[in-house]
Protein backbone atom coordinates (compact mmCIF):
# COMPACT_ATOMS: atom_id res chain seq x y z
CA UNK A 1 0.00 0.00 0.00
CA UNK A 2 1.41 3.38 -1.04
CA UNK A 3 0.99 6.01 1.66
CA UNK A 4 0.98 9.68 0.75
CA UNK A 5 1.77 12.84 2.70
CA UNK A 6 -1.12 15.29 3.10
CA UNK A 7 -0.34 19.00 2.76
CA UNK A 8 -2.81 21.42 4.35
CA UNK A 9 -2.72 25.00 3.08
CA UNK A 10 -4.20 26.63 6.16
CA UNK A 11 -4.56 29.87 8.06
CA UNK A 12 -7.84 30.76 6.32
CA UNK A 13 -8.74 30.84 9.19
CA UNK A 14 -6.58 29.19 11.84
CA UNK A 15 -9.56 27.66 13.68
CA UNK A 16 -10.81 26.03 10.48
CA UNK A 17 -7.32 24.62 9.89
CA UNK A 18 -7.28 23.07 13.37
CA UNK A 19 -10.76 21.66 12.76
CA UNK A 20 -9.72 19.97 9.49
CA UNK A 21 -6.65 18.43 11.13
CA UNK A 22 -8.78 17.20 14.05
CA UNK A 23 -11.32 15.60 11.73
CA UNK A 24 -8.65 13.77 9.71
CA UNK A 25 -7.15 12.41 12.93
CA UNK A 26 -10.55 11.38 14.32
CA UNK A 27 -11.56 9.63 11.09
CA UNK A 28 -8.32 7.63 10.90
CA UNK A 29 -8.91 3.97 11.87
CA UNK A 30 -5.68 3.86 13.88
CA UNK A 31 -4.91 1.86 17.00
CA UNK A 32 -1.49 3.45 17.48
CA UNK A 33 0.33 6.63 16.48
CA UNK A 34 2.23 4.95 13.67
CA UNK A 35 -0.99 4.13 11.79
CA UNK A 36 -1.89 7.81 11.25
CA UNK A 37 -0.97 9.52 7.95
CA UNK A 38 1.81 12.08 7.71
CA UNK A 39 0.39 15.61 7.52
CA UNK A 40 2.24 18.86 6.83
CA UNK A 41 0.32 21.98 7.87
CA UNK A 42 1.29 25.46 6.75
CA UNK A 43 -0.86 27.83 8.78
CA UNK A 44 -0.47 31.13 6.93
CA UNK A 45 -2.93 33.72 8.36
CA UNK A 46 -1.16 36.46 6.37
CA UNK A 47 -2.92 35.44 3.14
CA UNK A 48 -5.06 38.47 2.15
CA UNK A 49 -8.82 38.11 2.54
CA UNK A 50 -10.20 36.14 -0.39
CA UNK A 51 -13.69 37.63 -0.32
CA UNK A 52 -12.42 41.22 -0.22
CA UNK A 53 -10.37 40.63 -3.39
CA UNK A 54 -13.18 38.87 -5.27
CA UNK A 55 -15.45 41.83 -4.49
CA UNK A 56 -12.79 44.26 -5.75
CA UNK A 57 -12.00 45.69 -2.31
CA UNK A 58 -8.75 44.05 -1.25
CA UNK A 59 -5.26 42.79 -1.98
CA UNK A 60 -4.72 39.86 -4.36
CA UNK A 61 -4.25 36.67 -2.29
CA UNK A 62 -2.82 34.65 -5.18
CA UNK A 63 0.89 35.39 -4.57
CA UNK A 64 0.61 34.18 -0.95
CA UNK A 65 -1.55 31.21 -1.91
CA UNK A 66 0.92 30.11 -4.59
CA UNK A 67 3.94 30.67 -2.32
CA UNK A 68 2.26 28.65 0.44
CA UNK A 69 1.43 25.78 -1.92
CA UNK A 70 5.01 25.74 -3.19
CA UNK A 71 6.31 25.53 0.37
CA UNK A 72 4.12 22.51 1.08
CA UNK A 73 5.29 20.89 -2.15
CA UNK A 74 8.96 21.53 -1.31
CA UNK A 75 8.47 20.09 2.18
CA UNK A 76 7.25 16.79 0.75
CA UNK A 77 3.46 16.98 0.44
CA UNK A 78 2.17 14.50 -2.16
CA UNK A 79 -1.06 16.46 -2.57
CA UNK A 80 -2.55 19.62 -1.10
CA UNK A 81 -5.96 20.45 0.37
CA UNK A 82 -7.37 23.78 1.55
CA UNK A 83 -9.96 24.16 4.33
CA UNK A 84 -11.09 27.50 2.84
CA UNK A 85 -14.02 27.33 0.43
CA UNK A 86 -13.52 30.85 -0.97
CA UNK A 87 -9.85 30.14 -1.74
CA UNK A 88 -11.03 27.57 -4.29
CA UNK A 89 -11.93 30.52 -6.52
CA UNK A 90 -8.16 30.61 -7.17
CA UNK A 91 -7.67 26.83 -7.44
CA UNK A 92 -6.60 26.84 -11.10
CA UNK A 93 -3.98 29.55 -10.47
CA UNK A 94 -2.54 27.54 -7.58
CA UNK A 95 -2.55 24.26 -9.51
CA UNK A 96 -0.70 25.81 -12.45
CA UNK A 97 2.11 26.85 -10.09
CA UNK A 98 2.77 23.42 -8.54
CA UNK A 99 3.39 19.87 -9.74
CA UNK A 100 1.53 17.96 -7.01
CA UNK A 101 -2.30 17.80 -7.19
CA UNK A 102 -4.46 20.37 -5.43
CA UNK A 103 -7.42 18.21 -4.41
CA UNK A 104 -10.57 20.35 -4.56
CA UNK A 105 -12.84 20.36 -1.54
CA UNK A 106 -15.53 21.97 -3.70
CA UNK A 107 -15.46 19.29 -6.41
CA UNK A 108 -15.43 16.54 -3.77
CA UNK A 109 -18.44 18.13 -2.06
CA UNK A 110 -20.38 18.47 -5.32
CA UNK A 111 -19.67 14.81 -6.04
CA UNK A 112 -20.91 13.82 -2.57
CA UNK A 113 -24.14 15.80 -3.05
CA UNK A 114 -24.72 14.09 -6.41
CA UNK A 115 -24.26 10.67 -4.79
CA UNK A 116 -26.79 11.66 -2.10
CA UNK A 117 -29.34 12.27 -4.86
CA UNK A 118 -30.06 15.87 -3.84
CA UNK A 119 -31.39 18.13 -6.60
CA UNK A 120 -31.56 21.52 -4.87
CA UNK A 121 -29.16 22.69 -2.16
CA UNK A 122 -28.75 25.88 -0.16
CA UNK A 123 -25.43 27.58 0.53
CA UNK A 124 -24.19 29.31 3.68
CA UNK A 125 -20.93 30.96 2.63
CA UNK A 126 -19.03 34.22 2.25
CA UNK A 127 -19.98 36.82 -0.34
CA UNK A 128 -16.83 35.79 -2.22
CA UNK A 129 -17.91 32.16 -2.48
CA UNK A 130 -21.47 33.12 -3.43
CA UNK A 131 -20.69 35.86 -5.96
CA UNK A 132 -17.60 34.11 -7.27
CA UNK A 133 -19.71 31.09 -8.26
CA UNK A 134 -17.34 28.73 -6.43
CA UNK A 135 -20.03 26.06 -5.97
CA UNK A 136 -22.39 27.02 -8.78
CA UNK A 137 -20.32 25.53 -11.62
CA UNK A 138 -19.42 22.19 -9.99
CA UNK A 139 -23.05 21.67 -8.90
CA UNK A 140 -24.56 22.74 -12.25
CA UNK A 141 -22.32 20.24 -14.08
CA UNK A 142 -23.99 17.53 -12.00
CA UNK A 143 -27.54 18.83 -12.56
CA UNK A 144 -27.91 20.30 -9.07
CA UNK A 145 -29.56 23.70 -8.49
CA UNK A 146 -27.97 26.09 -6.00
CA UNK A 147 -30.13 28.32 -3.78
CA UNK A 148 -28.54 31.24 -1.93
CA UNK A 149 -29.93 33.32 0.97
CA UNK A 150 -31.75 36.61 0.39
CA UNK A 151 -29.64 39.76 0.37
CA UNK A 152 -30.55 40.52 3.98
CA UNK A 153 -29.85 36.99 5.15
CA UNK A 154 -26.53 36.97 3.29
CA UNK A 155 -25.50 40.00 5.35
CA UNK A 156 -26.30 37.99 8.49
CA UNK A 157 -24.15 35.11 7.20
CA UNK A 158 -21.22 37.49 6.70
CA UNK A 159 -21.75 38.93 10.18
CA UNK A 160 -21.82 35.41 11.64
CA UNK A 161 -18.55 34.51 9.89
CA UNK A 162 -16.52 37.68 10.40
CA UNK A 163 -17.93 39.19 13.60
CA UNK A 164 -18.89 35.85 15.09
CA UNK A 165 -16.71 32.78 14.49
CA UNK A 166 -13.55 34.50 13.17
CA UNK A 167 -13.73 36.97 16.09
CA UNK A 168 -13.98 34.15 18.64
CA UNK A 169 -17.72 34.69 19.32
CA UNK A 170 -18.82 31.20 18.33
CA UNK A 171 -22.28 31.21 19.95
CA UNK A 172 -23.17 34.58 18.41
CA UNK A 173 -22.17 33.32 14.97
CA UNK A 174 -24.01 30.05 15.47
CA UNK A 175 -27.22 31.85 16.44
CA UNK A 176 -27.19 33.99 13.29
CA UNK A 177 -26.44 31.01 11.03
CA UNK A 178 -29.29 28.98 12.51
CA UNK A 179 -31.64 31.92 11.94
CA UNK A 180 -30.71 32.07 8.24
CA UNK A 181 -30.80 28.27 7.84
CA UNK A 182 -34.30 28.19 9.32
CA UNK A 183 -35.55 30.38 6.47
CA UNK A 184 -33.51 28.61 3.79
CA UNK A 185 -34.27 24.97 4.53
CA UNK A 186 -37.96 24.86 3.37
CA UNK A 187 -36.71 25.69 -0.16
CA UNK A 188 -33.98 23.03 -0.45
CA UNK A 189 -33.11 19.33 -0.06
CA UNK A 190 -29.92 20.08 1.87
CA UNK A 191 -27.62 22.92 2.93
CA UNK A 192 -23.88 23.26 2.29
CA UNK A 193 -21.78 24.62 5.15
CA UNK A 194 -19.86 26.50 2.46
CA UNK A 195 -17.43 28.31 4.72
CA UNK A 196 -15.17 26.59 7.21
CA UNK A 197 -16.37 28.95 9.94
CA UNK A 198 -19.90 27.67 9.24
CA UNK A 199 -18.57 24.11 9.56
CA UNK A 200 -17.14 25.00 12.96
CA UNK A 201 -20.42 26.57 14.16
CA UNK A 202 -23.05 24.11 12.86
CA UNK A 203 -23.55 20.37 13.23
CA UNK A 204 -25.68 17.93 11.15
CA UNK A 205 -28.40 17.55 13.80
CA UNK A 206 -29.03 21.30 13.90
CA UNK A 207 -31.18 21.36 10.74
CA UNK A 208 -34.26 19.57 9.42
CA UNK A 209 -32.49 18.90 6.10
CA UNK A 210 -29.04 17.30 5.61
CA UNK A 211 -26.11 19.61 6.38
CA UNK A 212 -23.35 18.88 3.88
CA UNK A 213 -20.03 19.75 5.49
CA UNK A 214 -17.16 20.19 3.00
CA UNK A 215 -14.65 19.85 5.86
CA UNK A 216 -15.91 16.33 6.53
CA UNK A 217 -15.93 15.51 2.83
CA UNK A 218 -12.33 16.63 2.24
CA UNK A 219 -11.12 15.05 5.49
CA UNK A 220 -12.49 11.68 4.35
CA UNK A 221 -11.13 12.04 0.80
CA UNK A 222 -7.68 13.15 2.00
CA UNK A 223 -7.53 10.20 4.36
CA UNK A 224 -8.35 7.72 1.58
CA UNK A 225 -5.71 9.29 -0.66
CA UNK A 226 -3.11 9.31 2.13
CA UNK A 227 -3.70 5.67 3.03
CA UNK A 228 -3.55 4.60 -0.61
CA UNK A 229 -7.22 3.56 -0.66
CA UNK A 230 -8.01 5.88 -3.58
CA UNK A 231 -6.05 6.81 -6.69
CA UNK A 232 -4.61 10.32 -6.84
Amino acid sequence: MTERVIGILGGMGPLATVELFRRIVEKTPAKRDQEHPKIIIYNNPKIPDRTAFILGKGEDPRPELVASARKLESWGADFIIMPCNTAHFFAEDIQRAIKVPLVSMVEATAERIAKMGLKKVGLLATDGTVRGGVYEGPLARRGIKLVVPSEGDQRLVMEAIYEGVKAGKLEFGRRLLLEVAERLQPRVDGIIAGCTEVSVALRPGDLKVPLIDPLDVIAEKALKLALGLEAL
